[in-house]
């Protein structure tokens, strides 16, 4: 009897992978975008972690191959030049563009709240500290596009683990930098709750898969993708994954964020990624892969039901 290959829910066919040439033409690719000559442009000065000895230390991390699916990544320009970061605007390409005065080195973050070991620390320490590594994870935004990124960085769980939180602690607090005159799009959206403000369960942040973010591609993390440091929380929309953190705080009850406190009906506090509920004003049934146009089907809590479902069972 012939062998039955069952592919998983994630597999992508082989004609569906970006070729290699066009993976590495970054400068054909700028081209294309319409950004070609922008000195503001050159990784050298969007990096986060951007010094060289640090670099050496700290960049490429390897990859951890329990996190290492064959799935086709974004391209790495996409992927670092289409960013939703409100501090800088709402224009999603002109992120990039703004981000040159904002200063990510040295970055104090203070860990602190019910805990019995507070900490503040710098990010580059903090990372050195642990150690990184890379994982591939899938990123999906409430807005219904999608992405693949090998992001570097380290679990949530450790640096919760080194600060010990105390029992009364139930919930867990970061909140973005808040630079009026390094962020331009404070000042413009005058009414929203700055500074950012995001939160997780203790439960969800002491998931395995809620990870302490430094880099991308092999390298320091860009400024318009949250440097030095930020979260990523692979199966909730993209809008939890909080960036440019200064503060991590262990609290007893479920904290404001910047969205919800906007709009809880479309940014409520859970927001896992639930394909069968849409928002308000769009189905959230399919997603649009940023790079290639492609719409495919969302999967509940983005993929990762396996590593998490169990944290939602009433």
């Amino acid at each position: 009897m012939a062998n039955i290959i069952i592919r998983p829910e994630w597999y992508i066919p082989e004609n569906r992978v970006t070729p290699e040439k066009s993976y590495f033409n970054r400068r054909s690719f700028l081209k294309q975008m319409g950004f070609a000559g922008s000195g503001a442009l050159t990784m050298k000065s969007l990096d986060g972690f951007g010094a060289t000895k640090a670099r050496r230390k700290l960049f490429p991390a390897k990859r951890n191959g329990n996190f290492s699916p064959p799935w086709r990544l974004t391209d790495e320009t996409w992927a670092t030049h289409y960013n939703n970061f409100y501090e800088f605007s709402t224009q999603k390409t002109a992120v990039v563009g703004l981000v040159g005065d904002f200063k990510i080195d040295p970055w104090q973050i203070k860990i602190h709240g019910l805990c019995d070991k507070p900490l503040t620390i710098d990010a580059r320490d903090l990372a050195e500290k642990i150690g990184l590594e890379e994982r591939v994870y899938r990123f999906r935004c409430v807005e219904a596009w999608s992405m693949v990124v090998p992001w570097t960085g380290f679990p949530l769980n450790k640096v919760l683990r080194m600060v010990k939180p105390k029992a009364e602690a139930k919930f867990v607090k970061f909140i973005t930098a808040m630079k009026p005159a390094e962020m331009p799009g404070i000042n413009y959206l005058r009414g929203y709750p700055w500074p950012y403000t995001e939160g997780l369960r203790l439960d969800e942040a002491m998931n395995d898969l809620a990870l302490v973010t430094t880099g991308m591609y092999g390298k320091p993390l860009p400024k318009q993708n949250g440097a030095p440091i930020r979260m990523i929380v692979p199966w909730k929309y993209g809008y939890k994954s909080i960036k440019s953190i200064v503060e991590i705080e262990l609290v007893s009850k479920q904290p404001s964020t910047l969205w919800e406190t906007l709009s809880a009906e479309e940014y409520p506090f859970e927001s896992n990624v639930e394909p069968r509920v849409p928002h308000p004003r769009w189905s959230q049934a399919t997603e649009r892969v940023v790079d290639t146009d492609d719409r495919i089907r969302t999967l509940e809590y983005n993929g990762y039901g396996e590593q998490v479902a169990r944290l939602y069972k009433k």
